[in-house]
């Protein structure tokens, strides 16, 4: 994503532009109060150092993976922030960890799961982390709260649009839920 031009103030004085990186965070829930666990884990995200700007909607989807589970709450949330990939990555665990987070049967049921999606237009490739997220392309639950929030974005590896990418997704049950 190409950084914008600053925005200009009506006296004609540049505003301040956002200091940190844009990020967004894929958010899920199949375990309790599901509503309660993503508000909670977005409270608890949200720090000077991890500012939100916007929420999707809320989405009801299937379970991927392990099929014989509670279908999942699904939302992604915008935020501006300062942290570095790794330092966001430890953030989103302890939250995790906060709400009740039990890492013990993969893509089994979870009072919360936090993904980094996209952050900034950076590529991440380390042991820990893996920047884009490297299923967020394939998961109709991640590309259609995305796309509501900012369908021209585009992938840092493959340049596609977040719209490009959810046409190319094909079957998993998905819908938006009445807040």
């Amino acid at each position: 994503m190409s950084a914008l031009p600053p925005a200009r103030e009506p006296s004609g004085r540049q505003s301040k532009q956002p200091s940190g990186k844009l990020v967004y965070l894929g958010l899920g829930s199949n375990l309790g109060d599901r509503y309660a666990n993503l508000r909670s884990a977005v409270e608890q995200l949200t720090a000077p150092d991890l500012r939100l700007l916007r929420l999707s909607g809320l989405y009801e989807t299937e379970p991927i993976g392990l099929r014989d589970q509670a279908w999942f709450l699904n939302q992604v949330a915008e935020f501006e922030t300062d942290l570095m990939p790794l330092q966001l990555l430890r953030r989103a665990q302890k939250v995790e960890r906060a709400l009740g987070r039990r890492r013990t049967v993969r893509n089994g049921p979870r009072t919360l799961d936090v993904d980094i999606l996209l952050f900034g237009s950076a590529v991440v490739d380390c042991d820990d982390l893996t920047v884009p997220h490297p299923r967020y392309h394939e998961r109709r639950f991640v590309l259609a709260p995305l796309a509501e929030l900012n369908p021209a974005l585009r992938d840092p590896r493959t340049h596609q649009s977040v719209t490009q990418l959810l046409q190319a997704v094909r079957g998993q049950a998905v819908r938006r839920v009445q807040e």
